[in-house]
């Protein structure tokens, strides 16, 4: 190649095509059922922190670039594919990633929408200026986030649309994504696909390929653990696929700073799997713990991270230092906003965690759907009963009851109240909340009283945090509440109660919505988990006690559990009902044709307090 920067440089169309562009644009509106009538589209640079984008619009004499001879070895230039995330009425977010050997000094950036996968019919191309670019390569790994927020048409539809990014002569794969339906009270159905933790080590990503081609999914909600900050880590992954090894820069096996961060999800973006579902569908992200580290929180009482299990804590080495943990905050946060698209500011030069990101967020489907995706870890409060695994995070003693103190925030006061008031004044006919940790409870029980929680690191750990939400939706009367969560590594359907210890399945004021749990991709079930650090004997009981007889019996509020398997779910909603529908795909088989097996459904009308098992055949 020519040590010479090259761009592609804008091509006089035929006249023909010229006139069939302005019958288009005059006609678009109409076609797409634009808000208003026209197309109406306004060109504007937004303020983006990192890059400064050059719109063109056709109709203002802006030419399209010439993309005759664009060479398609896309992996060379574009690494890690493209994506796209956080639908707007007129907008979506989309990303790529410029491989550091391709980067060119002076070649500038292009990106075109088109509503056909040919791009015949362009709707708008965006300029990336060289200067940009080579600071992106700097600041950003390479990574390239630009926001299309008010460049796109508001339509009943929502798309698709189509997208490729250009640079250096060379042409991206093409992705496809998705705003927001303008349709407001005329939105009708509604299905999202369901994703959490993805440990790479620890299976293939056959689930993903299954989802990528899943035509009737309309988003994507990635509910936590989108990495590990683990790499072959004998404390959380099995290790049994040789070929999913990797090292990070720094050596170790846990992650210990931005180096470290920025190779696992290039590793993990890295996937094909992966690559073809964030592809194909727009993607909605929160994190959950492992994009930092396992179990973590905010520690008030030393304004820093609380990381019980990373080498920063427990390596004397270390000395369990403050600033060390805050930075691996802050390093995870920046890695996090480069790798995971997301309508979400990074201030990277903030130097406490709280100041650099806020990540909860409101996405409206019309007055048919309001989705609250909410943030779980960077101002949660200590765990109640200590950080020791067992006895502690895990079944903690009996005496301990710390849990049910109103000191125990998982949410943080401003996020608790922006969640309380958005929920109880919505007036959309579902409201989803997009969690990171179980939000029902799981304990040993005795006539429906808690003897022990399982798990405090979920909701269990904060259980005033959990019935103020409730009572504050009891209160207003909020219909048709639902939750989607992950974190668990298990597949959950379960009936939400403003009293758990209420075991009257008949008693209709009780009832506050649903939650379903959507399984693991790959990540070790409870089973294999818990049951690699106990002996044979223990193994038994401890899967007798997660036999989902035993554990409906305990929680009867549990309508489905089964923690034996890996795959994903979906849910789709409409103006009748919402069903849950989960699917277990072999994480031991590469091939991305490995068999999909639905292994529950669940569907909870609107005018009936409870879900109701549907079947599974032929799915």
């Amino acid at each position: 190649m020519s040590s010479t920067p090259r761009h592609p440089l804008p091509h006089a169309p035929a006249p023909e095509m010229n006139a069939q562009r302005r019958r288009l644009l005059g006609g678009l509106g109409a076609a797409l059922g634009v808000a208003g009538g026209g197309l109406g589209l306004s060109w504007a640079t937004p303020a983006l922190a990192a890059t400064g984008v050059a719109w063109q619009s056709w109709g203002t004499g802006a030419l399209p670039i010439d993309t005759r001879n664009l060479r398609t070895d896309s992996a060379r230039v574009f690494d890690l594919s493209v994506s796209s995330a956080d639908p707007s009425l007129t907008g979506v977010i989309l990303w790529t990633h410029i491989t550091p050997g391709a980067w060119r000094a002076g070649e500038a950036l292009y990106l075109q929408v088109a509503l056909d996968a040919q791009f015949q019919t362009l709707l708008l191309q965006a300029v990336v200026g060289a200067e940009d670019v080579a600071q992106l390569q700097a600041q950003r790994d390479g990574t390239e986030r630009i926001d299309l927020d008010g460049q796109l048409p508001a339509t009943l539809a929502g798309g698709p649309y189509f997208y490729r990014f250009i640079y250096d002569g060379t042409v991206s794969r093409t992705g496809r994504c998705r705003t927001l339906s303008s349709a407001g009270s005329a939105l009708k159905q509604l299905k999202l696909g369901l994703l959490t933790c993805q440990d790479y080590t620890n299976g293939y990503y056959g689930a993903l390929a299954h989802l990528a081609r899943d035509e009737s999914i309309d988003f994507v909600l990635h509910l936590g653990d989108f990495i590990y900050e683990t790499a072959g880590d004998p404390r959380f992954q099995s290790l049994p696929f040789a070929d999913r090894a990797f090292t990070l820069p720094s050596g170790g096996v846990v992650a210990m700073n931005l180096a470290d961060y920025r190779a696992l999800y290039h590793r993990y973006r890295s996937d094909a799997n992966l690559q073809a579902a964030m592809e194909r569908h727009t993607f909605i992200c929160v994190p959950d713990d492992h994009e930092t580290a396992n179990d973590c929180y905010w520690d008030y009482a030393r304004d820093t991270l609380g990381a019980p299990d990373h080498p920063y804590t427990t390596d004397p080495a270390y000395g369990n230092s403050a600033a060390l943990l805050k930075q691996l905050k802050l390093d995870s946060q920046r890695a996090w906003s480069e790798y995971v698209p997301a309508r979400v500011t990074h201030n990277p030069l903030a130097t406490h965690p709280h100041e650099a990101l806020k990540i909860w967020r409101r996405f409206q489907f019309g007055s048919f759907l309001d989705l609250f995706m909410i943030e779980n870890r960077s101002w949660r409060s200590a765990h109640a009963c200590g950080e020791a695994q067992w006895g502690g995070r895990y079944l903690p003693a009996t005496s301990c009851t710390a849990y049910t103190a109103s000191s125990q925030t998982l949410l943080g006061a401003t996020q608790l109240n922006w969640l309380r008031e958005g929920l109880t004044q919505s007036t959309a006919q579902w409201k989803l909340m997009g969690n990171q940790t179980l939000f029902s409870r799981l304990a040993i029980t005795f006539a429906g009283a808690q003897v022990a929680p399982i798990n405090i690191d979920a909701w269990d750990g904060f259980q005033a945090e959990r019935q103020a939400l409730t009572s504050a939706l009891k209160e207003a009367k909020v219909r048709n509440f639902v939750v989607a969560t992950g974190d668990l590594h298990t597949y959950i359907a379960s009936q939400l109660r403003h009293n758990f210890g209420n075991v009257n399945n008949l008693d209709v004021a009780n009832q506050i919505g649903v939650e379903f749990m959507t399984p693991a991709v790959t990540s070790s079930n409870l089973g294999e988990m818990l049951g690699a650090k106990l002996t044979p004997a223990q193994r038994t009981l401890l899967m007798q006690g997660l036999a989902a007889p035993a554990v409906k019996t305990l929680n009867p509020h549990i309508q489905y559990f089964n923690s034996n398997q890996q795959g994903y779910s979906t849910l789709e909603f409409t103006t009748n009902w919402v069903e849950w529908t989960a699917y277990a795909v072999d994480k031991a088989i590469s091939d991305p044709a490995v068999a999909r097996t639905c292994v529950a459904r669940q569907r909870k009308f609107v005018d009936w307090p409870w879900m109701v098992a549907q079947s599974t055949q032929g799915l």
